[in-house]
């Protein structure tokens, strides 16, 4: 139960204002609130929380336990380094209206964005793929819903510097993960 919560909380917190979440609110703010850019938004998150999951599985099952903990360590950092480096692009000037473009697309930045590097590492960590699962596809999906419904709120705020304080303290979470793994 812990690892459902923690990581839906988590999620939660490293997911607004991601690329995928600002990529779903400039469209729906272009083109309406479609619902099937909501669904098409719902459907790769829980999916791209399954592969995490899925990877996560596979790595904590061939590592010792010592390990595993650095290797959460590695996934925080990763998430803190993409929540400082990389920013969502301003809305495309004549945005497609094809689902698969943009089912493609929000495919490619969930498979590498904060989100998912936090569910590998709480999946590894906990070894409780399950619930972590759960709570990664809450979130996924709660964040999917934030930004087809606030489009224009979401589009228009400034969310990159409170995105990449928060960047900053997952970078420092790891690192005193790390410290704890070699102390």
């Amino acid at each position: 139960m812990a690892g459902l919560l923690f990581t839906l909380l988590v999620v939660l917190v490293v997911g607004l204002g991601a690329r995928d979440q600002m990529l779903l609110a400039s469209l729906s703010a272009r083109q309406g609130a479609r619902p099937a850019l909501l669904l098409v938004a719902l459907a790769s998150g829980i999916a791209t929380v399954a592969v995490a999951v899925w990877a996560a599985q596979i790595i904590a099952a061939a590592i010792p336990a010592p390990a595993r903990m650095l290797f959460a360590a590695i996934a925080l950092a990763l998430a803190g380094l993409e929540m400082l480096v990389l920013r969502s692009r301003p809305a495309p000037a004549e945005p497609t209206r094809s689902l698969g473009a943009f089912a493609v697309v929000l495919l490619a930045q969930q498979l590498t964005d904060a989100a998912r590097f936090v569910v590998m590492a709480m999946a590894v960590v906990t070894r409780a793929p399950v619930p972590v699962a759960l709570g990664g596809a809450a979130a996924a999906a709660a964040l999917a819903l934030i930004g087809w419904l606030a489009a224009e709120s979401l589009s228009q705020g400034p969310l990159s510097r409170v995105r990449r304080l928060l960047g900053a303290l997952v970078l420092s979470v790891a690192a005193g993960m790390a410290w704890q793994v070699f102390a």
